[in-house]
């Protein structure tokens, strides 16, 4: 169960995956306050993703952020002798944004609701399919290879495809996309949608013909 109340981290094409861990450096004076005051209470930080013409306003309380994040448990956590942080997250539950609120803190606040994922499983050669187009990606992109077919990971699905999901260099809005799908099937297929799509468009950019797919 989540608190009723709970941080937020906005932060610009961060988006994060229940089950999954994240670094973070917290260096600015409004965050370093946040982490002090979750070690001491509840130790869940909300990590929400900016949105629209967030540079703008950076600064602002009013900073515009996506209405869906994840709720994370600080699980390591590392006092820097300047005042930073080393933090580590674990991913345990999305959330909805009830509403934000101001008790005086440096750092934004929100009332949220746990939101309902239904881990449904996929059907059968989706992860497969998903493995083949994660190799086929990278090796577009330019980036290292897996070791090894990836379809064989000895993790569950759901783990499977939030690892990719969150790791992969996609967009912040693809990101968010797969982060609020409501059934892990469905966060399966926007994944592998995704990841064509960017096919399509890395062959596009590299002058080679393409499956001439629609955009």
């Amino acid at each position: 169960m989540l608190p009723e109340i709970i941080p937020l981290f906005p932060l610009p094409d961060v988006v994060f995956f229940p089950r999954m861990v994240l670094p973070l450096h917290i260096f600015e004076p409004r965050y370093r306050a946040m982490v002090q005051d979750a070690s001491h209470g509840a130790r869940m930080i909300g990590m929400v993703c900016l949105r629209g013409d967030w540079q703008a306003s950076y600064a602002a309380r009013t900073t515009p952020i996506f209405p869906i994040g994840t709720a994370g448990e600080i699980t390591r956590i590392r006092e820097l002798p300047d005042g930073r942080f080393d933090i580590i997250l674990r991913g345990l539950s999305e959330f909805g944004i009830e509403r934000e609120l101001d008790r005086g803190t440096a750092y934004r606040e929100a009332v949220v609701s746990e939101r309902s994922f239904m881990p449904d499983g996929l059907k059968p050669g989706l992860r497969a399919t998903i493995a083949d187009l994660v190799t086929q990606f990278l090796a577009r992109s330019g980036r290292p290879a897996p070791p090894r077919d990836v379809s064989t990971l000895d993790v569950d699905d759901e783990t499977f495809v939030n690892f990719f999901s969150q790791h992969l260099p996609l967009t912040g809005l693809d990101k968010q996309a797969l982060l609020e799908a409501r059934r892990l099937s469905e966060r399966a297929g926007c994944l592998r949608d995704v990841l064509e799509f960017a096919l399509e468009e890395l062959r596009a950019s590299a002058g080679a013909p393409t499956s001439g797919r629609p955009h």
